[in-house]
């Protein structure tokens, strides 16, 4: 291996690390700010370390930041020994980070209406712990158990996150109102509908399956035209015993007018079925041809 290529393989790598660092320290830097700014003021314990922080700070006057400390030191335990050295060394730069900006950024009220607050609050933090998700990095505390349900159970990140959460919330009672603890309750399911669109919600694709006598010269002005791959699939039609091709293919959204032209053009009485899908993967969509 030449000298040239070693060293644009250390370039790439640490780029690779510079990028993800960046991200995990914005995403920090927004979680710091919700609880802070948003859900802190009002005494919003909506779940996490964060959230069991506003708690003990309020209940036993101990320091946010402290709390925040201690928590991830343990469950950096559990991180090292049940997610692997990447994500271990990832929570560890998150981990150190966030009791450091929560302990150096103000603990204002930026928006004086509590509801508001949750509403703007909550969103702004699912959209933070989704970015630490996507780089396998988190900012430890109750985090950290949804990576270890979804690399052992399959579970939803979301669902993890709310099922952990959850604990932290009751606590609310012992300490807050009532109208705390709602507000906490509304928080989460904010922060999880967040995520979950984060996740899913941004990668939808089109399926459409077409049935045409025209199938050739549509596949092929399908994949020349809009340079997209096409599925033939036989069927047989259950009412005539009819033998068909059916047409399968897997689109981003902006070219589904284009296929429906081509379909249009050549056989308006095409029988065609188009859903939502998301979550795909593969050459042209999770990678490309050619890319490294």
């Amino acid at each position: 291996m030449s000298a040239k290529r070693v060293q644009k393989g250390v370039a790439s790598i640490m780029l690779y690390w510079v990028k993800k660092l960046l991200f995990i320290t914005g995403a920090i830097i927004l979680v710091s700010v919700c609880v802070n700014m948003f859900l802190g003021p009002h005494n919003i314990a909506a779940g996490g370390l964060t959230g069991l922080a506003i708690i003990l700070e309020q209940w036993i006057g101990m320091s946010r930041s402290v709390v925040i400390l201690v928590g991830n030191g343990i469950l950096l335990v559990i991180t090292f020994f049940f997610l692997g050295k990447e994500v271990f060394l990832n929570t560890v730069i998150g981990a150190t980070m966030l009791p450091f900006f929560i302990g150096i950024i103000p603990q204002v009220t930026l928006v004086n209406d509590t509801m508001l607050s949750v509403l703007v609050g909550s969103a702004l933090f699912g959209t933070a712990v989704a970015i630490l998700y996507k780089h396998d990095a988190s900012s430890g505390g109750t985090s950290i158990p949804p990576l270890v349900f979804k690399k052992y159970f399959n579970l939803n990140l979301s669902v993890g996150l709310f099922l952990t959460d959850g604990i932290v919330v009751v606590l609310c009672l012992l300490v807050f109102s009532l109208d705390a603890f709602f507000y906490a309750i509304i928080s989460i399911f904010i922060t999880s509908a967040t995520m979950n669109y984060i996740e899913n919600g941004m990668n939808k694709k089109k399926m459409i399956y077409i049935i045409s006598d025209m199938h050739e010269i549509i596949s092929q002005e399908i994949i020349r035209d809009v340079k997209r791959g096409v599925t033939i699939i036989p069927a047989i039609g259950a009412y005539r015993n009819d033998q068909k091709q059916m047409l399968m293919v897997t689109l981003d959204k902006k070219d589904y007018q284009p296929v429906l032209n081509i379909v249009n053009k050549h056989d308006k009485s095409a029988f065609m079925i188009t859903d939502t899908v998301t979550d795909v993967h593969g050459e042209g969509f999770s990678y490309h041809s050619g890319s490294v």
